[in-house]
């Protein structure tokens, strides 16, 4: 029986990548479906069963975090690889927060790949190998940080506002994009403003690319 597994990462070399590890392999692995976005990997996700998810985490519209939180919502036992550029402590942190059980570095993804799915699979974790080894023993928990930070005040629909503002989008395309009012964006506009104490709409971006809620 083969594990069968979406990619989502808007990049279709780095699909294409992956696709190519998981296929030499000789594995019992289906890649499924592939997206290019968080919002298409949620729809896919619906339609599907999904046994893991491997989710980039800057994806445009929807970051992998926020899907992440998303799939575990609906199913907290979703088992899900995050990939990465960053192999910093608080992206990896993060990623373990949020529900994640793998961290792939996109630097060491085609090698570990395979390794990583069969383990997410079997139920145990997976950290890339050039993650430093206190990072596995935060991932099984025996170690906790309860530092909260700004960012962590924020609601699921206040963090996708904030990704479609990064990105550019107006207030009523974030409205379409998210089926709401144009005043509702605008409150919530407010409302960001408030929970992040900035004044500028800049400001507000900057935050959104430091903090990994979304990329140029």
């Amino acid at each position: 029986m083969s594990i069968d597994v979406l990619i989502a990462d808007n990049h279709p070399l780095v699909r294409d990548g992956l696709r190519f590890s998981i296929e030499r392999s000789g594995k019992s692995i289906k890649i499924i479906a592939e997206a290019s976005d968080g919002l298409e990997a949620l729809q896919i996700a619906k339609r599907n069963s999904v046994d893991v998810f491997i989710l980039d985490i800057t994806m445009p519209r929807l970051n992998g975090l926020d899907v992440a939180r998303e799939l575990i919502r609906g199913h907290s036992e979703a088992k899900i690889i995050i990939l990465s550029l960053h192999n910093s402590r608080a992206f990896v942190e993060e990623a373990m927060d949020v529900g994640a059980r793998g961290y792939l570095t996109k630097e060491a993804a085609s090698r570990n790949v395979v390794e990583a799915i069969c383990e997410v699979h079997a139920g145990r974790f997976y950290l890339s190998p050039d993650i430093s080894g206190y990072m596995i023993n935060r991932a099984l928990g025996r170690t906790k940080n309860n530092r909260a930070t700004l960012k962590d005040a924020l609601t699921g629909q206040e963090r996708k506002v904030l990704q479609l503002i990064a990105e550019g989008r107006t207030s009523k395309e974030i409205a379409s994009e998210l089926g709401l009012q144009t005043n509702t964006i605008h409150a919530h506009r407010k409302n960001l403003m408030a929970k992040l104490r900035i004044h500028k709409e800049t400001e507000l971006v900057r935050f959104a690319l430091r903090e990994g809620i979304a990329k140029l």
